[in-house]
């Protein structure tokens, strides 16, 4: 049954070659047809620009290593604004091991109080038979969903555990907040790029994120010297 408000789900998940893709894919349009919105990393944020960027021959020169570098910044903190801006989490654990990158952002969303669902019909696992506890642990009962079809109805139980628990988004640490804040300006240039009719080009675009990291919080934090 279609949810009212529309709400977003941010889908995590291995992406590293079509099958993984098509799957996650197919996560997100159980979710869409369900009246959600999703958001994808490697369909709607940087995982292009980056893949592109390495994968590139000439990445090894000297005067391409700033662009990876802030690629790699900006990636990060663009992540962990959609995090915070999305609602709820879809983490899809299927590969021999569960992504470590979808790992983690799973992790964030758990800590910052956002609604964890767990997704995984790999039989592969290191445990004798049982997931990894730490990871199992981030959705309510300690185990995936099995089917994608069903993936939208445990969202919705999710929310009503989350409101039973009384849990919610807290506040944002510093060193959260310092990245969330420059994660906003990756996307806001990111749409302005992707935006119809925009005859920016990829050079511009990753000018604009040096220029955005160097004048964030974020960067001189990392960037100052120690004592």
């Amino acid at each position: 049954m279609p949810v009212k408000d529309v709400r977003t789900v941010y889908c995590s998940g291995a992406v590293f070659c079509p099958e993984e893709v098509k799957a996650m894919e197919e996560i997100a349009r159980a979710l869409e047809d369900a009246g959600y919105s999703t958001y994808l990393p490697h369909r709607d944020g940087m995982e292009a620009f980056v893949l592109n960027a390495v994968n590139n021959p000439l990445a090894n020169l000297l005067v391409f290593r700033p662009i990876i570098r802030f690629l790699s910044k900006a990636t990060f903190a663009l992540d962990i604004f959609q995090i915070l801006e999305s609602d709820y989490f879809v983490f899809n654990m299927n590969g021999r091991v569960p992504d470590d990158g979808g790992a983690f952002v799973a992790a964030v969303a758990f800590t910052v109080g956002k609604p964890v669902v767990l997704y995984k019909r790999d039989h592969r696992t290191k445990l004798h038979g049982n997931d990894n506890a730490m990871i199992s642990g981030l959705s309510f009962d300690f185990s995936p969903v099995r089917e994608p079809a069903r993936i939208p109805g445990e969202v919705a139980r999710a929310i009503g555990r989350c409101r039973e628990s009384r849990c919610g988004p807290g506040g944002m640490p510093p060193s959260v907040k310092i990245n969330v804040d420059l994660g906003r300006e990756v996307w806001e240039s990111l749409q302005r790029f992707k935006a119809p009719g925009s005859t920016a080009g990829p050079m511009d675009f990753y000018n604009e994120l040096a220029e955005a990291c160097e004048a964030s919080e974020a960067y001189r934090l990392r960037a100052r010297p120690t004592i």
